[in-house]
C-alpha cells in the first residue's frame, strides 16, 4: 500500500471494513476486531491511528511479531493468516496495515480465559453475535447443517410414503420398503429424513419434510415458494397474481407401459412452473407445423427450472423468509434467502465453483435429475440459455441477506439468432 492510498483510507474514516486502533491495546482487544471483520467480509485494521483519524504512529517495539504470533497465533481461532505491512507517513510516524480476507472457516472466535467469543461487524462497531447470528455463521462455514434440524410437531404421516417407496426402491436400490412405523423410522433416520428424540417417536428433519412432505408449509412456514406477478417494472401496481406454492420438492413417479418412470403427481418444482406459465409465456396467433398453437416462453424453460432449483437447494434455512419468484414487465426476479456460503462469491459461482449449503437436499435432487450432475447449472445452463434466447445476461446480486437472480426479457429490437 502506498502512502497516498493509506492517507485516502484514513480520510474516508472507519466503516464496516476498516478499523482504526492505537497499538497499545491488549491482544484480546485486537483479536476482537480481527474476528468481527473476518466473520463479515474481511477488511483492514490500521494500527497507529486514533478513532478520529489522527495518526499517532507505531509505538510498540516488534509490532509485527506481536500481531502475528500473539494475536493471530494465540487468540484468533481457527488459524488465519493476514497480510501485514507498514507504511512510512513521515520521519516520525509509521502505520501498520493488517489486512484479512473474508474467512473461509466461519465462525472465527476470540479464545481467551477458557472462553470462545464470536464477534460480528455491525457498521463501525464489533459486537458479540446473537444465537441466531452464530447459527448463520456456523451454517456459512459448513459446520452446521440446518437441513438436518428436527421439525417440531411432525411425524411419519406428514411424509408421502409413495414418494419414499419410489426413492428407496428405484433410486437407493433397497430390495423392499419398510413394513411398519418402527422400520420406517429406523430407515429414514439413517438417511437423515427423520431424527430420533428421547421423549417420543422420531420427527421429520427439514430436509425430509421439504423433499417428501405432503404440505411442508403447514409445519415449516418458510417452506414453499411465494410467486408474484406485476404489470409494471416494480411493485407499485396491484399484483396480477400473488400466492404461495407448496408441496414436496420431488414428483411422484410410476412405471409406464414401456417400463420408463413417468410423473403421475407433480412436485413443487413442476407446480411452480405451471403457476408461472400464463405470465411468462404467450400463445402465438398462427398455428405451428403440428397445427397446434404452441406457447412461446419469454424465458428459456430449462434456465428457469435450474434457477428455481438452485434457489430451493441452496437457501439458508436459518432464515425465516420465503423464496420469492417475481415477474415484472421487463424481468423475472428469483430471491433465495441467505448469504452465499463460506467464501463463495458471484464471480466464483459463475466460473463454476461449487459449495452446497444443503448437501442432503442437493444429493436427492441430483438423484431425481433436478440438479445438474456436475453442479455447474449457472455456468452451463442459465447464462448460455438466456443469452441464446433473449440476448441478455442474467444479473446476480449477493448480500448478507439474500442471493437475487435477475433474468431480463428480450428487448423488442433484439434480433433473433440463427
Amino acid at each position: 500500500m502506498t502512502k497516498t492510498e493509506l492517507l485516502e483510507l484514513i480520510a474516508n474514516g472507519e466503516n464496516s471494513g476498516t478499523e482504526f486502533k492505537r497499538d497499545d491495546l491488549r491482544p484480546e482487544q485486537l483479536a476482537k476486531e480481527v474476528v468481527a471483520l473476518t466473520n463479515f467480509q474481511g477488511g483492514r485494521i490500521l494500527l497507529g491511528v486514533d478513532d478520529d483519524g489522527t495518526i499517532t504512529g507505531i509505538q510498540r517495539a516488534d509490532l509485527e511479531r506481536w500481531v502475528m504470533d500473539t494475536v493471530f497465533g494465540r487468540y484468533v481461532h481457527p488459524m488465519l493468516i493476514p497480510f501485514y505491512e507498514e507504511v512510512q507517513i513521515d520521519e516520525k510516524h509509521r502505520v501498520a496495515v493488517v489486512t484479512m480476507s473474508q474467512g473461509a472457516t466461519k465462525p472465527y472466535v476470540v479464545r481467551d480465559r477458557d472462553r470462545e467469543d464470536i464477534y460480528i461487524r455491525v457498521g463501525t462497531t464489533s459486537r458479540l453475535a446473537t444465537r441466531e447470528q452464530q447459527a448463520r455463521l456456523y451454517a456459512l462455514g459448513g459446520m452446521f447443517h440446518a437441513e438436518l434440524l428436527p421439525v417440531s410437531g411432525s411425524e411419519l404421516t406428514d411424509l408421502s410414503l409413495d414418494r419414499l417407496k419410489d426413492y428407496l426402491l428405484t433410486i437407493v436400490g433397497d430390495k423392499k420398503s419398510p413394513v411398519d412405523n418402527e422400520e420406517w423410522h429406523k430407515r429414514l433416520c439413517g438417511l437423515g429424513f427423520m431424527v430420533e428424540r428421547d421423549d417420543g417417536p422420531a420427527v421429520c428433519t427439514i430436509a425430509g419434510l421439504l423433499l417428501f412432505g405432503h404440505s411442508p408449509r403447514r409445519l415449516l412456514h418458510r417452506a414453499g415458494i411465494r410467486w408474484m406477478a406485476f404489470e409494471g417494472n416494480d411493485k407499485s401496481y396491484k399484483a396480477l397474481d400473488d400466492q404461495f406454492v407448496d408441496g414436496p420438492l420431488v414428483a411422484l413417479r410410476k412405471p409406464s407401459a414401456g417400463g420408463k418412470n413417468v410423473i403421475v403427481e407433480n412436485g413443487l418444482l413442476e407446480n411452480i412452473i405451471q403457476v408461472m406459465r400464463p405470465f411468462i409465456s404467450e400463445e402465438p396467433s398462427e398455428l405451428g407445423d403440428s397445427l397446434r398453437r404452441e406457447r412461446n416462453w419469454l424465458y428459456p424453460v430449462d434456465a428457469l427450472r435450474e434457477a428455481i432449483v438452485n434457489a430451493v437447494a441452496h437457501r439458508d434455512w436459518t432464515r425465516y423468509e420465503e423464496i420469492e419468484v417475481t415477474r415484472y414487465a421487463n424481468r423475472l426476479d428469483i430471491l433465495s434467502p441467505g448469504a452465499l456460503q463460506n467464501s463463495m462469491t458471484v464471480e466464483k459461482m459463475v466460473a463454476g465453483q461449487r459449495s452446497p449449503r444443503n448437501s442432503l437436499i442437493v444429493e436427492v435432487l441430483r438423484d431425481y435429475g433436478y440438479v445438474d450432475a456436475r453442479g455447474m447449472g449457472v455456468r452451463n445452463k442459465i447464462i448460455p440459455l438466456l443469452l441464446e434466447q433473449n440476448e441478455t445476461e442474467p444479473e446476480f446480486i449477493a448480500t448478507e441477506d439474500y442471493l437475487r437472480l435477475v433474468m431480463y426479457i428480450r428487448q423488442p429490437n433484439a434480433e433473433v439468432r440463427d
